[in-house]
């Protein structure tokens, strides 16, 4: 199974910007649709973005045309670039990486997902 590590959350004013890295400890990112998921206090889980593994990509309306997902499979990583923050960003994020049954896809659904990461704190807070 793959091991999944993120980073790069942190504290930022309104306006800002900040970049997520989700790595594989173990195993080979590329060989997995992965999905990134956001839970605010009091609030389900969420899904935000995802990417395939021919680079398909996925966002949600909320964060559309603010955030960018992207794969560097030299560095066995993937990452989310998030612009514009607003507070109702603060969240946990999490990565999360699934095999798709048929094809190739990614969901925004976190049941389809197998393989979590821990987590990184973002709060956008002035």
């Amino acid at each position: 199974q793959v091991q999944l590590v993120e980073s790069g959350g942190g504290l930022v004013q309104p306006g800002g910007s900040l970049r997520l890295s989700c790595a594989a400890s173990r195993g080979t990112l590329g060989s997995y649709s992965i999905g990134w998921f956001r839970q605010a206090p009091g609030k389900e889980r969420a899904g935000v973005s995802c990417v395939s593994r021919s680079g398909n990509t996925y966002y949600s309306s909320s964060v559309k045309g603010r955030f960018t997902i992207s794969r560097d499979y030299a560095k066995n990583t993937v990452y989310l670039q998030m612009n514009s923050l607003k507070p109702e960003d603060t969240a946990v994020y999490y990565c999360a990486a699934m095999t798709p049954t048929i094809g190739d896809y990614c969901s925004r659904f976190g049941y389809e997902y197998d393989n979590w990461g821990q987590g990184t704190q973002v709060t956008v807070s002035s």
